[in-house]
């Protein structure tokens, strides 16, 4: 980063061609066929440059990386980049990155399993707070939101390049496995009273309806965040919050 602007650096011409296939890329079906996906703005970006994610090209409106040769690095307009941008207020770079290889995850450590999380924004946020709490590990049912998807991408802050995600049917794990296996429900015992290992599984369910049936019959020990308001009236709390809470107290003995 910190390249400084001057006249080498000129504005490079962008073919519809390349700007209809880096928009084609908010869509899952297309960096499925293309194995792209992209990155928006200077942290996320140098994130995963850092994380040696392989580099197909940046699209920047200001000069800002330095080290890569010409044909990695164009100097676009603005119009150029927000017909690129799947942000509803553009940053100042796009970058598009070959999608890796799939990773398999190993039976070790606390890991979160999420079974049918469907908001980017959830997804991103819990990433965050996986990479925040030390969890290296998070399995995703194949009906949760795909992990490249760009709001996904642009929600974890760069923790993406850190938290290695595997998406694979979660029931036959959860029956397989030697670790504990905990799950939140409201009925769950109360996590605070409880003596909480350093490894296992816990899963986190659907936004709306919570963990699926089948998943639930494969769970060890149900937990639960309890609710401290006079009325008692608050349904549930957001799965990413939740997730925050329910890893915090795993982690408070350390």
């Amino acid at each position: 980063m910190g390249r400084k602007f001057n006249q080498k650096y000129i504005i490079s011409m962008v073919t519809k061609n390349q700007i209809k296939l880096i928009s084609s890329l908010h869509q899952k079906k297309f960096r499925q066929s293309n194995q792209l996906f992209i990155a928006e703005g200077v942290k996320v970006i140098q994130e995963l440059l850092d994380a040696r994610f392989e580099l197909e090209h940046i699209y920047e409106t200001t000069p800002m990386f330095s080290g890569y040769s010409d044909d990695k690095i164009s100097l676009i307009s603005d119009d150029e980049l927000k017909k690129m941008s799947a942000l509803t207020v553009p940053n100042n770079c796009l970058g598009v990155f070959k999608i890796p290889p799939a990773k398999t995850f190993e039976e070790r450590g606390l890991i979160v399993a999420l079974d049918s999380v469907r908001d980017p924004g959830n997804l991103g946020t819990i990433l965050r707070i996986c990479d925040w709490f030390g969890i290296s590990q998070i399995i995703c049912s194949p009906d949760t939101v795909d992990i490249y998807n760009p709001k996904v991408i642009q929600a974890t802050m760069g923790s993406i390049a850190r938290v290695n995600c595997v998406y694979s049917d979660l029931l036959p794990i959860l029956q397989k496995t030697n670790l504990p296996v905990f799950g939140t429900f409201m009925d769950g015992e109360n996590i605070y009273k409880m003596d909480l290992p350093q490894e296992g599984i816990v899963v986190m369910g659907n936004e709306a309806n919570g963990i699926s049936v089948a998943i639930e019959n494969a769970i060890k020990s149900k937990i639960a965040i309890p609710r401290f308001g006079d009325l008692q009236k608050t349904e549930s709390l957001n799965v990413a919050t939740a997730t925050a809470l329910i890893l915090s107290e795993f982690r408070r003995k350390i």
